[in-house]
């Protein structure tokens, strides 16, 4: 069976994770499906929310190091053998915050080193009431790796980065809702129907407002207030000439749900 189940159902997108023997440890095969399969939702215009979940009891323990440590898979052998150069334009947790459609991650299990950062980089994070993070890099002798340096001070602070980083103590819900690491702590067995509930939520607004306004929110990460303005207004000249605009107003006026093409 693929390592990455792929799903597509009316206006919603399923990534799961498949090792499920393995905990959903990341394998060479798992990362090529995946970003090529952000990158695809990310251009269809039908899909306007992807879920990304685990299967099996964990959502990814990180990077497969039975593998590495055997030379296989992701990393190779670690007793050297020379260097060469690696973009990291490919990489799925750079396309995870490249992309405008929507991404919620749904924490089935526990979320380990790579399986943490990429958790941190969906839009949005449901956790099961079963689930824990465990940012253990430090335990390994290694930073986070795919992207956690970068999201955790933004999501939580210095500070409290430090402390997850430093210690690396496992997160329970509970305190990763207090942290403001996830948006919601949910019972494990209704984890995928509030998932879904959510995305249902999201697909039911305007398309093209909801993409560029992650557009903005990630752009406005790195620019003056003067000038994100700017780009707000002109985004703003742009949608007023959707007909989903039209839409909007004509539903509000006539006391209706609206519905939106993405047009």
């Amino acid at each position: 069976m693929s390592d990455l189940i792929s799903e597509k159902s009316g206006h919603i997108a399923t990534l799961k994770l498949n090792r499920p023997d393995r905990m959903n440890a990341i394998s060479a095969e798992m990362l090529n499906a995946l970003g090529s399969s952000l990158e695809e939702f990310d251009q269809d215009p039908q899909v306007r929310v992807v879920i990304l979940t685990g299967e099996g009891r964990g959502f990814c323990s990180g990077l497969d190091l039975k593998d590495t440590v055997a030379g296989r898979g992701i990393g190779g052998s670690l007793s050297g053998g020379g260097a060469s150069h690696i973009s990291t334009l490919a990489l799925p947790t750079v396309t995870l915050n490249r992309i405008d459609v929507p991404v919620i991650c749904a924490i089935n299990g526990g979320a380990a080193g790579y399986g943490f950062d990429l958790a941190l980089g969906c839009d949005l994070r449901l956790i099961s009431d079963r689930a824990k993070l465990a940012p253990a890099f430090a335990k390994r002798g290694i930073v986070p790796e795919s992207g956690g340096t970068w999201y955790l001070p933004r999501l939580i602070g210095w500070a409290r980065s430090c402390e997850i980083g430093f210690l690396g103590d496992e997160i329970t819900p509970e305190r990763a809702m207090d942290l403001g690491l996830v948006n919601k702590v949910v019972a494990h067995d209704h984890l995928m129907a509030e998932a879904q509930e959510w995305a249902d939520k999201i697909a039911s607004n305007a398309p093209l407002a909801i993409r560029a306004m992650k557009r903005l929110f990630r752009h406005g990460l790195s620019e003056d207030f003067e000038s994100h303005t700017h780009h707000v207004l002109m985004q703003l000249m742009l949608l007023f000439r959707s007909n989903d605009v039209g839409e909007g107003i004509k539903a509000f006026l006539e006391k209706r749900e609206a519905k939106f093409t993405g047009r």
